[in-house]
């Protein structure tokens, strides 16, 4: 009785640990499950570098979801057809007056450009396009730029290079590309308010304005106000002198994928016209380029993007289409959409042409991108200064420094080289340009350089027959010299 006792104990405890054992098993199953579609999530929603977890909008109050879902709906127009991009965008073909910059209160009875702009006249250069239906990119073959940097080299094929366009959709006739615009895209930014806005410049208490625009960057290159403020913005950007008349600006930019430290820093490499003060109150902008900005789209892919404001980014305007302000007019160039291929280091250069300039007939401010290609336009009515004319054009790098556990970003700004490291290694600006009254496209000459921090990225500049007045630019962020 006793050994069957005991032979009965003995199986029940066996059955006992069988049970645990699978149910140890099972939990541990069901965790690595869980955390492999965790990893899955966010790999499907960046394309390296930092990673990005999606909201769980079970986490957000009903009422905040309410308040996004409607600022949503005004940004998110009804969509004739709608494409699935390869890097996981989703694309809107809008009916052209449907858009979301017709909402614009300035903008009740403007009725869109059909006739179209009187365009710049070019002067004679050496270096051509290859066709007139390009979308931007131009490969520039390491040989053939380098040789080009020499005055003597040839330009590369131009090609057509925007990721949604890989399974060969376009958008219709009549209707226009939007980048849609989702939950996670809004509860990635600091509020509902700051979603798709820079934050605003804010000079230091101490820092002295007038309305001199020359004298403003002056001081700023040695103040360096947008650093000082704690907004962490630094550049390093060509200049023109100010108080002189221009009505647009071009230029040529490589275009790279620039490592991003913290999600909420970017970096870009853009145009700006500008025209105002730079005493935070009415400054007017208009800027378009390439961008990486993790907190803006959730990955590190470089993207084409415009912006402007009419009052030094307090409550003005916006990137590309995110509220109401700028007209579209084509239907296969996307604003924010990614582009592709980029630049690789000592090897292929690709770099985006960007043009900015008013329309001496109607007096908006048009996009170009590539050689022919009009995007749209910023119209006149959304301005102050602008209206008329612009006083100064920047071209260059900005990056947004966070200091996060009290050091420099090792955000790198365009290819993370130092300008001195030169072709194939470090980023560009080239063929500098600006449209004088006559709207003729003149090069300039004599651009004045600023770099806030020279140990973290810096700039220099040249001139050549085939490049014109260009200039090389960048840095990796934080390092030896740059704590």
């Amino acid at each position: 009785m006793m050994m069957m006792a005991t032979s009965t104990i003995n199986i029940g405890g066996r059955k006992k640990r069988e049970q645990y054992l699978f149910l140890i098993i099972f939990l541990c199953t069901c965790t690595i499950f869980f955390q492999s579609f965790s990893l899955s999530v966010e790999a499907a929603s960046n394309s390296g570098g930092l990673k990005y977890t999606r909201h769980n909008s079970k986490q957000v109050s009903s009422l905040r979801l309410q308040r996004i879902e409607k600022r949503l709906n005004k940004i998110n127009k009804p969509a004739v057809i709608t494409v699935q991009s390869p890097d996981g965008d989703i694309i809107d073909c809008v009916h052209k007056r449907k858009q979301p910059a017709l909402d614009h209160p300035l903008l009740k009875n403007h009725k869109i450009q059909k006739e179209a702009p009187e365009r710049p006249k070019a002067m004679k250069m050496k270096m051509k396009h290859t066709n007139d239906k390009d979308e931007g990119i131009n490969n520039n073959n390491g040989d053939e730029a380098a040789a080009a940097v020499e005055g003597k080299g040839k330009e590369g094929a131009w090609v057509v290079q925007q990721m949604w366009h890989r399974n060969g959709t376009r958008c219709p006739r009549g209707t226009v590309p939007i980048r849609r615009s989702t939950v996670d895209d809004v509860l990635r930014a600091k509020s509902l308010f700051d979603y798709g806005k820079k934050k605003q410049h804010q000079p230091p208490n101490n820092f002295n304005f007038n309305n001199n625009l020359t004298a403003d960057l002056a001081a700023r290159r040695t103040d360096a106000p947008d650093v000082v403020s704690g907004n962490g913005h630094e550049h390093a950007i060509a200049y023109t002198g100010s108080l002189q008349e221009v009505y647009g600006a071009r230029a040529t930019i490589n275009v790279w994928t620039p490592s991003i430290e913290q999600a909420n820093e970017f970096s870009l490499s853009q145009i700006w016209v500008l025209s105002g003060s730079f005493d935070g109150s009415d400054l007017n902008s208009i800027e378009a380029g390439w961008q990486v900005s993790p907190e803006l789209y959730g990955d590190n892919r470089p993207r084409l993007f415009t912006y402007w404001t009419t009052d030094s980014y307090q409550a003005t305007g916006c990137y590309n289409l995110l509220c109401s302000g700028f007209i579209q007019t084509n239907s296969r160039i996307a604003i924010g959409a990614s582009i592709s291929p980029v630049s690789s280091y000592a090897s292929d250069q690709y770099d985006v042409t960007i043009l900015i300039w008013k329309d001496p007939k109607l007096g908006n401010w048009w996009m170009g991108f590539g050689g022919n290609t009009l995007v749209g336009y910023w119209p006149a009515e959304l301005f102050t200064h602008l209206a008329e004319k612009a006083t100064m054009v920047e071209w260059g790098g900005e990056v947004v420094n966070a200091r996060a556990n009290g050091e420099h970003t090792a955000t790198q700004m365009g290819s993370g080289h130092f300008a001195e490291d030169g072709f194939g290694k470090a980023s560009y600006f080239r063929n500098l340009e600006i449209v004088d009254s006559d709207n003729s496209l003149s090069s300039v000459r004599g651009v004045s350089t600023l770099a806030e921090n020279t140990n973290c990225y810096n700039i220099e500049s040249s001139y050549n027959n085939e490049w014109g007045t260009h200039f090389y630019y960048g840095g990796p962020g934080k390092n030896s010299r740059c704590p």
